[in-house]
Order: C-alpha cells, then sequence, then structure tokens
C-alpha cells in the first residue's frame, strides 16, 4: 500500500497547533476592505481554531502535518 499523499491545498490552508488542534487563517481579509470596519478587520487578522467536527477530515487531508 503506498503512502498517501498530503493535499496540497489543505497543506497552504491550515497548520497544525501545539495542543493538535487546526488553525487556520480568517477569510475576507484579502480585498474589499474598505467597507469593513476597523473592528472587523482587526479580528479578521487573528488566526482562527477550526471547528471539532472537521478534524477528521483535516487528519485524512494532512496525515503527516
Amino acid at each position: 500500500m503506498p503512502k498517501q499523499k498530503t493535499h496540497s491545498g489543505a497543506k497552504k490552508r491550515f497548520r497544525k497547533s501545539a495542543n493538535g488542534h487546526y488553525k487556520a487563517d480568517h477569510s475576507g481579509h484579502d480585498h474589499i476592505l474598505t467597507k469593513k470596519t476597523t473592528k472587523r478587520k482587526r479580528s479578521l487578522r487573528k488566526a482562527q481554531y477550526m471547528d471539532h467536527t472537521k478534524e477528521a477530515e483535516l487528519k485524512r487531508l494532512l496525515p503527516y502535518a
């Protein structure tokens, strides 16, 4: 049985944190920022933890992360 390949799109978007959960950047902080409030843009800078219901899928996509 060959080794499972890491999903190229997922490895660019998600990373595993020290406690075993997955982190990703918020979406919506790339363009069309003029209509968004300063508070909203500031909160989009921070990384977010992915929901625990997605962790099984992320483990399949990132087997060696």
